[in-house]
């Protein structure tokens, strides 16, 4: 275990995030001494951070070395959180020897920098100096933001902010678990006498929303999970019936459905699908190798996949997505490069590219410690393979996001074709627009005009969800004054 000791409460959680990045195989704590008392690991350095008047000294437990860095007189919160990053940063590249490519952002949402010094109307060479120097970014990554920002700026240009909203819906069951999930999932053998009664739910929920935005526009819909396409067709289409008869869709610019894993994906499906007017789903792989899909728990072929994305393009598909995690247990540079030129060979119109991330909730941790980090192999290397793969196939980065303990540091990145990008997306990552999201696990969000954010989330667990879904509704009627 690693310690970081603190003197005051202040800046934990971006403590920790930073601290984790450098020591990614380590236990981190993160706590204000004299409120416990903890045991780091002797060969380990044991971090403290003090807030003082004038200054912040951060540096190692029993040593002579300080790092300090001044503030300026009357610094901001926001001011003097960057200010302790770039000082942690400094002293835990020293130490380590390494170097972040995103520097010393922690957050998510790296590309809302960007975006907000457009709207400041800086220039690109000044915003590309603002990451390089205010968040220790590598000119590659302050790049890539600023590409992505521009994009995602013309993709938005026709959206309804305040007017409009966007709608998710989950779908909590999957064939089985896959090793590195964390989302809310749960087998469809279980539940599959239990599909009926989640759907009367889901209504529910959709009346609900029928009533309270029936003057807002509905840009878009997003059917996730899970896998949406566990459920039967004559299930799909009680679901999308339900969607296009009780909303008003007649400006909705997406309407998305993950088809996801193979093993889900028949024809009665995708015609279901093409029936209610799906303009994009995801055939989502995530790697093209067969021992890794054995290893994370896909219980589908490399050829499954082959085979229905190719019946996804006779049923008439014109938008198909398709997500690779790069990092998965035991996979190197060659590996990547196999799956990205069997990608190649069926030519989705968009690919999402995922560093993988380790949750405490999934069975990853756990194969981790048997098995160790190390064979968590995410480069900078495996990246460019990835990029290289998207741009040849003609598409572009119109969108990103960071998660916590990311391999290798790196990030998620949307890649598309001009005119296939996924909406959805972009509006859940940037939070531009109020999002009600139904569902077990699912969390609405309300973007009020001034920026401010406000959510509500539905209980995750099935039965849970089932049986207190008028509290769920009252909660979203709270949250949007309907």
């Amino acid at each position: 275990m690693l310690i970081v000791t603190l003197n005051e409460d202040k800046f934990a959680y971006d403590i920790h995030s930073l601290v984790k990045a450098f020591y990614p195989e380590q236990d981190v704590k993160v706590f204000v001494e004299g409120t416990k008392e903890l045991a780091g690991d002797p060969g380990l350095p044991a971090f403290f951070v003090r807030f003082e008047k004038e200054c912040i000294r951060t540096g190692i437990a029993g040593a002579d070395r300080i790092w300090e860095n001044g503030l300026e007189n009357g610094a901001d919160r926001v001011a003097e959180k960057n200010e302790l990053k770039r000082l942690m940063y400094g002293m835990l590249s020293e130490i380590t020897q390494k170097k972040l490519p995103w520097g010393s952002l922690t957050g998510i949402r790296p590309a809302k920098i960007a975006t907000q010094l457009l709207a400041a109307g800086r220039t690109d060479a000044e915003i590309i100096s603002c990451m390089q120097q205010s968040y220790l970014a590598s000119r590659e990554k302050a790049e890539l933001s600023l590409d992505i920002a521009k994009r995602e700026r013309e993709i938005l240009s026709g959206i309804h902010y305040e007017k409009g909203y966007s709608l998710y819906i989950g779908i909590p069951f999957c064939p089985t678990t896959c090793l590195y999930c964390s989302f809310t999932s749960f087998p469809i053998c279980v539940w599959k006498k239990r599909v009926g009664e989640y759907l009367d739910a889901l209504e529910k929920e959709i009346d609900f929303v029928a009533a309270a935005c029936r003057d807002r526009v509905l840009d878009s819909v997003y059917i996730g999970g899970g896998t949406p396409t566990t459920l039967e067709a004559d299930e799909l289409d009680r679901l999308l019936s339900k969607i296009r008869n009780t909303l008003d869709m007649g400006e909705t610019k997406e309407f998305t459905v993950e088809a996801g894993r193979a093993d889900s994906i028949t024809g009665d499906k995708l015609r279901v699908l093409q029936k209610h007017g799906v303009t994009r789903i995801s055939v989502n792989p995530q790697t093209m190798n067969e021992e890794t899909l054995k290893r994370i728990g896909r219980q589908h072929t490399v050829q499954q996949v082959v085979e229905a994305f190719r019946m996804a393009r006779e049923e008439g598909f014109d938008n198909i997505n398709m997500d690779l995690i790069l990092g998965l247990p035991g996979e190197e540079e060659a590996d990547v490069a196999y799956t990205i030129g069997r990608i190649k060979e069926l030519s989705p119109d968009s690919l999402t590219v995922h560093s993988l991330a380790v949750k405490r909730a999934s069975r990853l941790a756990g194969w981790i410690a048997e098995n160790g980090i190390s064979m968590l192999h995410n480069t900078d290397e495996t990246m460019k393979i990835a990029a290289a793969g998207a741009y040849a196939m003609g598409m572009e980065p119109y969108y990103l996001y960071r998660q916590k303990n990311m391999s290798g540091n790196f990030e998620n990145v949307g890649y598309a074709r001009p005119g296939k990008a996924g909406l959805y997306n972009i509006l859940v990552m940037e939070e531009v627009q109020s999002i009600l999201a139904l569902g077990a696990g699912s969390i609405s969000k309300r973007v009020y005009p001034d920026g401010r954010i406000e959510r509500c989330e539905n209980v995750k667990e099935v039965a849970q969800y089932i049986e207190r879904i008028d509290e769920m509704i009252e909660r979203k009627r709270k949250l949007f004054g309907a």
